[in-house]
């Protein structure tokens, strides 16, 4: 499967497998932290970034077949990895399946919700990338001021005006512009059900970390994740959203390196804390607003403007 990849450092290799709407840059806050100790693979999964979409359907399934194929041809089957979202579980299904994968670290898996969660994770996501697809003409100035950052971004980010600008502005860019977009997310609320792993049959680390801020993949699906796949340890993010790479990365890298380590380590001191500068902290209430209000005006200016 041809499939375009960011290849950097080396040592033990490593896959980073990104989320719906992004791409392998989606790991930029972390590439060269992990790149100092592994050989880092970070894929754009078929139809997202630079890899074109598959002949078929987009599912689950037809993505893990996919990405199998690509570490197959790759000579990189047993490979460690770590996923984001939707990437983290696709990382799942891989453990699962069994011979694909080694030590896994899953962030924020979805396929774990039920009942009004459900349309909840499918509308707040469609929505939003309609937004965002309508404010394209503005978005860069957008990401780049951190008032813009925080009306736009809460939904994925627990801390979204400290969030890079350039980053934000790729994410968005790259969510805009995803073919597969809205088949993988009709698929993923919608579609095949999870699967699990019963107890004893992993035989490498599996951990799942969850933001205990997260609004698309809710914290309160995580004891789903772990009944699903009982020999996960489960990590909690306490300052973090959707996306832990963004919020807490130095805390991201200290929880992969210990989850790929293979050996015993203390969520304290994974958590330790990160020393931030105070201006990074808080981003004045009336520039909120103002941006709220740039953002609502825009988007519906676009939206009229198309009809």
């Amino acid at each position: 499967m041809a499939l375009h990849f960011i290849r950097r450092g080396s040592g033990p290799p490593l896959l980073l497998v990104h989320g719906i709407g992004g791409s392998g840059r989606s790991w930029n806050t972390i590439l060269d932290a992990l790149a100092a100790e592994h050989e880092v693979i970070a894929v754009d999964l078929p139809g997202h970034g630079a890899s074109p979409p598959l002949a078929g359907p987009h599912t689950i399934g037809t993505l893990a077949d996919a990405l199998t194929a690509f570490l197959a041809e790759q000579g990189l089957l047993g490979i460690d990895a770590v996923g984001n979202s939707m990437g983290a579980r696709l990382v799942l299904e891989l453990a699962r399946r069994g011979g694909v994968l080694g030590a896994v670290v899953s962030l924020d898996p979805g396929g774990f919700w039920e009942g009004w969660e459900v349309p909840f994770f499918y509308h707040s996501v469609a929505l939003s990338q309609k937004l965002v697809t309508a404010l394209q003409p503005v978005m860069p100035a957008l990401m780049h001021s951190a008032a813009g950052r925080t009306a736009l971004l809460p939904q994925f980010s627990a801390r979204p005006w400290a969030v890079d600008a350039q980053l934000a502005q790729e994410e968005m860019h790259s969510l805009a512009h995803t073919p597969v977009f809205a088949e993988l997310l009709d698929a993923l609320a919608h579609g095949e059900v999870q699967q699990g792993a019963a107890k004893g049959s992993l035989p490498a680390p599996l951990v799942i970390g969850w933001g205990r801020h997260d609004r698309v993949c809710l914290p309160g699906q995580a004891p789903r994740a772990l009944a699903a796949f009982p020999d996960a340890r489960l990590y909690w993010f306490a300052g973090s959203g959707h996306f832990p790479q963004w919020d807490q990365p130095a805390e991201t890298v200290r929880l992969i390196l210990a989850a790929v380590s293979r050996q015993p380590f203390r969520d304290e001191d994974i958590a330790a804390v990160d020393r931030r500068p105070a201006k990074a902290r808080a981003v004045p209430g009336a520039a909120v607003v103002a941006a709220g209000l740039l953002v609502v005006a825009s988007a519906f200016w676009l939206l009229r403007r198309r009809r």
